[in-house]
């Protein structure tokens, strides 16, 4: 059985990341230029996979400076009293997800989720406990470049009025058996659903990969 398209990309970022790793800590003329030549060729890869022009993909993924690292994705679960969950209407796609985005340098995982809730749905809300830490490559989300840990906080509303940002189509409550079209790429529907479990199960535990 041959790898998918889900496996390939998974070896790509490896050995991209290798590549990376490499220059950082490169001692000689000679080390740098193979790992370049590596980095070079896992782009050549992506570029294949997801049919994207290489050029493009050498100015997105600028060289690295550092020992390169997953990319952190925070998230808010919300119910309403009536057990519906918050949704908010991507601009990119038209589609929905939980409220979230890239967690901030210089923010706290806490931090980060509620100010995406303020900006994405107008409401000012309270964390109170981390739900699961998902990793996309474990998840039949679309392919993507990055590497990518989804932290996935259970928030409460205390204030503020629903409306969406600006870079939102819209906000607003979902039952769990009538969902709307999901943005998969940052959320599925298995995973709203096994939330909603975590959420209504009486338990505190956390759910991880």
């Amino acid at each position: 059985m041959g790898l998918t398209n889900e496996d390939q990309l998974t070896l790509i970022k490896r050995l991209k990341a290798i590549a990376e790793t490499g220059l950082v800590y490169a001692e000689s003329d000679y080390s740098e230029e193979r790992y370049t030549e590596i980095r070079q060729i896992s782009l050549q890869l992506l570029s294949h996979l997801s049919n994207s022009e290489l050029s493009v993909l050498d100015n997105f993924f600028l060289p690295e400076k550092d020992y390169p690292t997953v990319k952190v994705d925070v998230r808010a679960f919300v119910l309403n009293d009536k057990q519906q969950i918050l949704l908010a209407k991507e601009r990119i796609d038209g589609k929905w997800t939980i409220p979230g985005g890239w967690a901030d340098i210089g923010d706290t995982p806490s931090e980060a989720v509620l100010k995406e809730i303020k900006e994405e749905t107008g409401l000012e809300a309270e964390v109170k406990r981390l739900l699961a830490v998902y990793d996309k490559r474990c998840h039949p989300h679309p392919p993507q470049p990055f590497y990518i840990y989804k932290l996935i906080f259970y928030c409460e509303v205390k204030g503020g009025h629903l409306n969406h940002g600006f870079d939102m189509q819209g906000a607003d409550y979902f039952d769990v058996d009538k969902l709307p079209e999901l943005s998969e790429d940052r959320i599925l529907k298995s995973q709203i659903e096994h939330l909603f479990e975590l959420t209504n199960n009486g338990s505190n535990q956390v759910y991880f990969d």
